[in-house]
């Protein structure tokens, strides 16, 4: 018991040590602050007498030291001015210094000139100690951040791997800055690279700029680089994929920064990391013009379909960010929405969100959900999308892809709701699978009821989607961390490739564009070979094409096409007030006619999927089934 005394009583009392423990860590710096204030007050006096203070004025200057020292020392210690000198000095450190300074000098007037029964400091006095002090202060912080910014690497030998930074902006600096006040030292920056030669020769830190992004590996090669480092914003992909190339034969190695959007929305850690594949979309990002649709989606009920999906639940993440009343989010799967909502609540999000358990094919729960909301939006973006799946059931494409939308379209219009968006694809042009029919077929009916309906009905078409759910690039990544071989159907196959964000504003820029009946392309630039991304994965992976990692051909899967397009034959390509989105312009089916065409197919479905083929090629008649095995049609 004796032994756990002293312990007692320390809980009981644990002030005298915290004050020791304060003491220990403040009391130097305060008194060396005092002596400071001491100088400064003198100093101050020197100044004002021209270096030849009298006798009586000494007298003054004895009697009033101690008192303005402690008014000074009250007033840091209270804006804590004396404490952060291991850091950097910044403007906001200037500021509270300013702040200390003017209230202690305000305090020392209000004393001399209202409190004591004669005034004994001299106004003048007042003055130069309030200039000295914020002088010598803050001259002494920016010293000591000299001191420690400075590049000692020539004076101090160090084991730091050369490097340039492409990117002399804001991104870049920040990167500097973090490399430079690190205790490791793991990186030397000779310099910056930028897109503007008018930067040429200036300097960011201390650091110069050397050249331009076309010079960067020859500028590298000369300085003996071994990392190029990029600040991702304000550098498009496409040249971020020529700087790629061009390193590979220098044997450098090239890694991104990721952007403050990334770091700030917690997609990324905040040290530098690998290139993505996102990096090297063959073209300039799409940037839609969001706020021109504010007026659309504000303050109105949404309601997105397929909402668990990759492009479903984009959308619904794009449109939190308008002032939606209240989205709902319609999937039938259970584990998906609930990481949706999760996510969706997770960003902070004041609009009102309505998880909701649903198949778009169950027609009474469907309509009691639109009873229930009434939305006045529907993106419909539920659908299968895997091509061989649904060669081989081509009876739940049909229902999943144009049973679903009829329904869907049509409860949406006896609903009363104002726009119905639909997603569709550029496997929908001139189709060769059983998929890509459906999904003309499902665009060519919600086109024929636009005209006469009150509902704005618009289709939206793009091409294949960056990482999405089960998409080429999840595989060859899942392919490369097994070892390879990295399988590619044909060496001549093409996609167009656009992000997950893209094709979530496009599909919300489509509804606020749109007129009812078209349907809305996005210009998706140049295809993109399969096999060049392949190639690209692996690389960026740190390995070496068919070295480390094969490439395999293994020939086109059921209903593929070798190369996609996006404009049906017979379709106008039309502008509209967005440079990057076009209208596919035609005229739309015979309404009674499309509507027979599909009940016929809807019956095909349920009772003989192997004759769905034959259907398909008489309502969308760019469609030639191919030759199926006997085995195969068995087994739809």
């Amino acid at each position: 018991m004796g032994k756990t005394e002293p312990n007692a009583a320390i809980e009981r009392n644990p002030l005298p040590l915290n004050l020791l423990h304060w003491a220990k860590r403040r009391v130097p710096g305060l008194l060396a602050l005092a002596l400071v204030f001491a100088a400064t007050y003198y100093v101050s006096y020197w100044l004002r007498f021209e270096g030849q203070i009298p006798p009586k004025e000494i007298s003054r200057l004895l009697s009033t030291v101690g008192w303005v020292i402690c008014i000074k020392l009250a007033f840091f210690i209270r804006f804590r001015v004396g404490s952060g000198w291991s850091r950097s000095v910044a403007f906001y450190d200037l500021v509270v210094l300013t702040q200390a300074t003017t209230g202690s000098l305000l305090a020392m007037v209000v004393i001399d000139r209202c409190l004591a029964p004669a005034p004994l400091i001299p106004r003048s006095v007042f003055l130069m100690d309030w200039g000295a002090t914020i002088v010598v202060i803050g001259g002494a912080r920016s010293l000591l951040r000299t001191i420690r910014e400075c590049n000692w690497a020539p004076l101090v030998p160090a084991d730091q791997v050369p490097a340039v930074i492409v990117g002399a902006n804001e991104t870049g600096e920040l990167l500097l800055r973090a490399m430079i006040r690190s205790g490791r030292r793991t990186y030397r920056v000779v310099g910056f690279i930028d897109n503007d030669a008018q930067r040429l020769g200036t300097r960011i830190a201390g650091v110069p700029v050397i050249g331009t992004l076309e010079q960067t590996c020859k500028i590298a090669q000369r300085y003996g680089v071994e990392q190029i480092l990029v600040a991702s914003e304000g550098i498009p992909g496409r040249q971020v994929r020529d700087l790629i190339d061009d390193a590979q034969r220098y044997n450098m190695e090239v890694r991104v920064l990721p952007s403050f959007e990334q770091i700030l929305s917690g997609r990324v850690a905040i040290h530098p990391r690998p290139v993505s594949i996102d990096d090297l979309l063959r073209r300039e990002p799409v940037a839609l013009n969001l706020e021109s649709i504010r007026r659309w989606l504000d303050r109105r009920v949404l309601l997105v379909t397929g909402s668990a999906g990759s492009i479903g639940s984009e959308i619904c993440r794009q449109l939190v960010h308008f002032s939606p009343r209240k989205l709902v989010l319609v999937d039938r799967s259970e584990t998906g929405q609930f990481f949706v909502e999760r996510e969706l609540r997770a960003m902070g999000t004041t609009v009102e969100i309505d998880v909701s358990i649903a198949d778009v094919l169950d027609r009474e729960r469907i309509r009691d959900l639109l009873c229930e909301h009434r939305p006045d939006v529907v993106f419909h973006a539920a659908a299968y999308k895997h091509v061989p799946l649904m060669e081989a059931h081509p009876g739940e494409a049909v229902k999943n892809i144009v049973v679903a939308t009829r329904q869907m379209a049509e409860l949406s219009a006896e609903a009363g709701v104002d726009s119905f968006v639909l997603i569709s694809t550029d496997k929908a042009v001139n189709p060769t699978s059983a998929m890509g029919a459906c999904k003309r077929a499902a665009e060519l009916y919600v086109q024929s009821l636009a005209e006469g309906s009150p509902c704005r009905f618009v289709t939206v078409r793009f091409g294949n989607v960056l990482d999405s759910s089960g998409s080429v690039v999840q595989i060859f990544r899942q392919q490369i961390a097994a070892g390879g071989p990295v399988t590619v159907t044909d060496p001549a196959m093409r996609r167009y490739f656009m992000t997950i964000p893209e094709a979530a504003r496009l599909v919300i820029q489509a509804g606020a564009l749109g007129q009812g009946g078209q349907i809305l392309v996005l210009d998706m630039g140049e295809p993109v070979r399969i096999v060049d991304l392949a190639a690209d994965m692996i690389r960026l992976s740190g390995l070496r094409v068919d070295e480390d990692v094969a490439i395999e051909f293994i020939g086109p899967r059921p209903g593929e096409k070798l190369c996609e397009q996006l404009h049906v034959a017979g379709e106008r390509q039309l502008p509209t007030c967005h440079p990057k989105i076009i209208v596919a312009d035609r005229q739309p089916a015979n309404p009674a006619r499309i509507a027979a065409a599909i009940d016929e197919l809807e019956r095909l479905a349920r009772v003989a999927p192997d004759r769905v083929f034959a259907q398909l090629e008489r309502i969308v008649p760019e469609y030639r089934a191919p030759a199926r095995p006997a085995g195969l049609r068995r087994a739809a």
